[in-house]
């Protein structure tokens, strides 16, 4: 763990899932001479933009695009708590950047645990048609504003890995601006700053920091502001084992967000070390959250194959947390892939109402 910065909790926010109202409230109490409101959704709810800092260096991040990835709100939620215990720590950094802070870009999708809008649009994707409202918001800014960084902050499934082994519980991606590739003066800015964030965070998560291909997307969104000249980070919080509910990653993801911004501010607009990128292992589609292995069903003939299961993640009623609910996604030899946990079924009964497994439908089987 970097050794300069000691990780604080926000007590106020336990859950994975956050409840729009509830941050709203929290922001609008606490922070309320450094919050404005930017816009609305869909479904008219605010959207918040927060500034801290005062340096010369302009920087703008934003959280929740996709509704269903709350890492990111948490990770300056976070940071705001360790800045209120550890106020010098906050005013070394922002002395040198300014940071806006879109919280939960997306509170419809927020709302519901949705990655899209109410419109069912993909922000991530909209960045020509335009075609959901609150991305709007964020393109006005970026046209507006002379920003000299941004940072584009997700999370991703419990798939990958870096090494089809150790989970990738964080991944970074400094986007390509055209179909070639090409490592621009643009894209090295970014490099180097995820060179730093991995050269900090690799003692602490050793083999679980990832990076996305950097295959050129014409529509999206960190493709398109790199391809206007602004570097542009991806963060991905991903899976640490055995914890679906994120507390681990949502730590890492926290070091990781500050890291960013120290390195933003150290860099100056350079791209020393940025070189060290390369090294950092490509993501691997790899894993599945459960598979049962050897599985003999009840047919006229023999039939032994496995069943490969994922959490889909929901938000039921008033519930404030997230159930998870095993769904089969595939059906047959999966030799090629791992499980996250393993169920060898070799010998056992497969007790179900039906005579095999149902594909994409939720787990209805016992093995006995």
């Amino acid at each position: 763990m970097p050794e300069d910065l000691m990780y604080q909790r926000n007590p106020d926010f336990p859950n994975r899932y956050i409840s729009p109202k509830k941050l709203f409230h929290y922001l609008q109490q606490n922070y309320k001479d450094s919050i404005v409101e930017i816009g609305t959704s869909v479904l008219d709810q605010p959207i918040y933009k927060m500034t801290l800092g005062s340096g010369s260096i302009k920087i703008l991040a934003w959280s929740q695009m996709h509704g269903n990835e709350s890492n990111a709100t948490h990770s300056m939620l976070d940071l705001l708590e360790i800045f209120r215990i550890n106020p010098s720590i906050q005013s070394d950094l922002f002395t040198h950047i300014t940071l806006e802070f879109i919280f939960m870009l997306n509170p419809d999708g927020s709302a519901a645990w949705t990655r899209r809008n109410a419109l069912d649009i993909d922000m991530n994707r909209d960045f020509l048609k335009l075609s959901s409202k609150e991305f709007r918001l964020l393109k006005d800014m970026v046209e507006e504003q002379n920003y000299d960084y941004a940072l584009n902050l997700h999370e991703q499934r419990t798939i990958f890995t870096t090494d089809e082994m150790n989970a990738a519980t964080l991944s970074f991606l400094a986007p390509a601006e055209n179909f070639d590739r090409e490592i621009t003066p643009t894209r090295k800015k970014a490099m180097a700053v995820i060179s730093a964030i991995y050269s900090k965070l690799e003692s602490a998560l050793p083999n679980q920091i990832g990076r996305y291909s950097d295959e050129f997307y014409p529509t999206s969104t960190g493709d398109n502001l790199t391809k206007m000249g602004i570097p542009t980070i991806l963060y991905e919080g991903g899976h640490f084992p055995d914890d679906y509910e994120r507390n681990e990653t949502r730590k890492f993801y926290t070091l990781a967000l500050y890291e960013g911004l120290k390195a933003i501010a150290n860099l100056e607009g350079s791209s020393k070390g940025w070189e060290k990128y390369l090294e950092i292992p490509e993501n691997k589609e790899s894993h599945y959250d459960i598979i049962y292995r050897n599985v003999k069903l009840n047919t006229d003939h023999e039939c032994i194959l496995d069943v490969a299961v994922q959490y889909t993640e929901e938000v039921k009623g008033n519930e404030e947390e997230i159930t998870f609910v095993p769904i089969v996604v595939e059906v047959g030899d999966v030799g090629k892939k791992k499980g996250w946990k393993e169920i060898d079924c070799t010998g056992k009964r497969f007790i179900c109402e039906r005579k095999y497994p149902k594909l994409d439908a939720e787990v209805n089987f016992k093995i006995e």
